[in-house]
């Protein structure tokens, strides 16, 4: 495989290796479905369980379905929301770039639809930025924070995925024609998706600013073998806190952020392993106040 070959590939990560596996996965009880007229969008949306809200935020080119199992496993404690992003899945685009700022702008407005005053939100690579911009604009609406496998700032990532950014556009879509997802969303334009999302993917950033003024109980979820460098995830980490001082034998002294760390996991898996969901459900329910 040639390098521009090899780069390409990087920048569809996992999709068509998973996907399959990932449509396959059976749903205990068939979720409520709908469309939230918002922003222009119609932001298609799936409900499942009841008590607490989570609003569920998937990563780049993939829908609610990349997180397989843990959708069941999260609503047995909780009303889990998983949405579909501008463009992705059942959501058709509409003609407005895709910036992490205005799908945030998305998620507050379906929360305003659904008649939800504040909720719990987990996002996943790219939704884990639109989770972040959530709490950044919109901190009123966000109770406790869940951030996984995602960079404050774009040098988070590791160089060569940054060099699969610069080459995520129309060709790089062509392989996911045959795959399962696109028989699942034969409406997605996968040409327009990509290159709109390797827009979004290369513009520079740093949050740093605002992660750090961040008040909502945060938990950070990376793999052990991520996209993230290991020297960033540090960073992040205490950038909220975390990592100042030894927490004492009572705990006394830890931070109120918390840090995961799944072994055996990459970037392109972590999304479906049901240790996500105990990590997760873990942190929602534990003693820290959160979404009332």
């Amino acid at each position: 495989m040639n390098l521009k070959r090899h780069l390409i590939a990087r920048s569809t990560p996992a999709i068509i290796l998973t996907a399959s596996s990932l449509l396959a996965t059976a749903q205990v009880v068939p979720p409520k479905t709908g469309y939230a007229p918002v922003n222009g969008l119609k932001m298609y949306y799936e409900i499942r369980g009841s008590g607490a809200p989570l609003i569920l935020i998937h990563g780049g080119v993939v829908g609610i379905t990349m997180f397989g199992s843990n959708l069941d496993l999260l609503a047995k404690e909780r009303q889990v929301i998983a949405v579909e992003l501008q463009g992705h899945g059942h959501t058709v685009d509409i003609d407005r770039p895709l910036s992490y700022e205005a799908m945030a702008d998305d998620i507050a407005a379906l929360m305003n639809y659904l008649k939800i005053n504040k909720a719990d939100v987990m996002g996943y690579s790219l939704g884990g930025g639109v989770a972040l911009q959530m709490v950044f604009r919109h901190p009123e609406l966000v109770g406790k924070l869940i951030v996984v496998s995602t960079p404050f700032s774009q040098d988070g990532w590791y160089p060569e995925i940054r060099g699969a950014f610069q080459h995520m556009g129309p060709s790089a879509a062509a392989g996911i024609k045959q795959s399962p997802l696109a028989k699942q969303y034969p409406n997605v334009n996968w040409e327009i998706l990509f290159t709109k999302i390797g827009e979004l993917q290369r513009q520079n950033y740093d949050w740093s600013t605002q992660v750090a003024a961040i008040k909502s109980p945060t938990l950070l979820v990376f793999a052990d073998a991520d996209a993230i460098r290991p020297e960033h995830i540090v960073k992040f980490y205490e950038l909220l806190g975390g990592g100042k001082r030894d927490a004492g034998l009572d705990g006394s002294g830890r931070p109120t952020a918390q840090l995961a760390i799944l072994p055996g996991l990459t970037h392109y898996k972590i999304s479906s392993t049901p240790s996500l969901a105990s990590v997760a459900t873990a942190f929602l329910e534990g003693g820290i106040s959160g979404a009332q």
